[in-house]
């Protein structure tokens, strides 16, 4: 299997990101790790080995992002003004950086955002704010409200709210979005979620399923037993999914 690295100076994060990339061909995937996953998680997870034949067969191309959560939404000495802020510069990052070499690299007209957990979040968030750069949405027990209070997770920006949060947010921002031109290329996009019936986001990904049913967006929603929340459950849906 082809695997490459890659790494350089990011000046809209004013340090260094690294990359993996596995393949040689075919839809390109841009995978966004959980919150304490680096850009070898996919590959620590033996879901790039999962996805081994595919990858090998040129019909998938996975590029494996690092994470900036602990600057980001888990940077809880940050104002919660500049965590999202933060974020957003990672999404500069991703849209000006990491997807022209993408594009760049391969020609293949094909881009999916993917991610886990906490990378469902990100990989939801950009193909939903950007969907004309993406053909696909896969994403594995997600959540995708970061402002809510569920069991032991937290509200990410302590009660603060402003409009980067909203626009960031897309149970929020989606049930306003009225651009013909937005709502027409997520319309065309294949998404996919999982989530597992006993995972404390499970309604959440019920609400996210309504908000698309309700702007006439179509979607699969697989509901996995137990909490579906680990890489066990991850490879096998990946296999299913991607």
């Amino acid at each position: 299997m082809h695997r490459e690295y890659h790494r350089w100076f990011s000046h809209r994060l004013d340090r260094d990101m690294e990359l993996l990339v596995f393949g040689h061909a075919g839809a390109k995937v841009l995978i966004f790790p959980t919150r304490d996953g680096r850009f070898h998680e996919y590959e620590d997870l033996r879901i790039v080995h999962a996805l081994a034949d595919k990858i090998n067969a040129g019909q998938i191309q996975l590029w494996c992002l690092d994470s900036i959560a602990w600057e980001t939404f888990y940077c809880f000495w940050r104002h919660p003004s500049d965590r999202i802020r933060r974020h957003a510069q990672y999404e500069e990052y991703i849209l000006n950086e990491v997807m022209p070499l993408m594009g760049r690299m391969n020609p293949h007209p094909c881009t999916i955002a993917h991610g886990c957990s906490l990378g469902a979040f990100i990989a939801s968030n950009m193909a939903f704010r950007h969907p004309h750069l993406f053909q696909k949405l896969v994403v594995f027990s997600g959540r995708y409200d970061l402002t809510m209070n569920v069991e032991s997770f937290q509200d990410l920006f302590d009660g603060y709210y402003d409009e980067n949060i909203y626009f960031h947010t897309p149970t929020h921002f989606l049930p306003n979005l009225n651009c013909a031109w937005r709502i027409e290329h997520l319309r065309r996009m294949d998404i996919v979620m999982a989530i597992g019936a006993a995972d404390p986001f499970l309604q959440n990904n019920r609400h996210l399923s309504d908000i698309l049913h309700a702007k006439n967006v179509g979607h699969q929603m697989h509901i996995w037993d137990g909490r579906a929340h680990r890489g066990h459950y991850w490879r096998l849906m990946a296999s299913l999914y991607i």
